[in-house]
């Protein structure tokens, strides 16, 4: 059962006022706060992630839950792949490209190390779910 008692816009105010130390750890899982240009309002958009690590960059995956459209932080990266990311106390700026090929199966299996439910996700939806790489600028 998740614990959904940290979610969204309180994730991200709490994320925000304690550098992290509330909700860096969300159900065992790491999360990062990112932060996209919103396609339609050119405003800024945080949404808090599960991420993981490949080298310097941060690995993100677009599941949704398995939900038939990609989520609104990913439509915003087609628009504008220019992001920041905080993690804890640390704010980075980077860009944000797709995986493919290889690279986007080595990524979703570490992925679902992190969060197995990804693999239940992509049972759920016809579209491929997107692996998404930051990286640093």
């Amino acid at each position: 059962m998740i614990d959904r008692s940290l979610f969204g816009e309180e994730h991200v105010r709490r994320y925000r006022e304690t550098d992290g130390e509330v909700g860096y750890i969300w159900n065992g899982a790491p999360i990062l706060l990112l932060t996209t240009t919103g396609r339609s309002t050119g405003e800024p958009r945080t949404t808090p992630l599960i991420f993981g690590r490949d080298g310097d960059a941060y690995v993100l995956i677009a599941s949704q839950g398995g939900a038939p459209e990609h989520p609104g932080w990913y439509r915003n990266l087609a628009k504008e792949p220019d992001v920041e990311v905080q993690v804890k106390a640390e704010h980075v700026r980077g860009r944000a490209r797709t995986a493919v090929g290889e690279e986007r199966e080595r990524l979703w299996r570490r992925m679902a190390e992190i969060w197995p439910a990804y693999d239940q996700y992509a049972t759920r939806t016809e579209r491929e779910i997107p692996v998404v790489v930051i990286d640093p600028s």
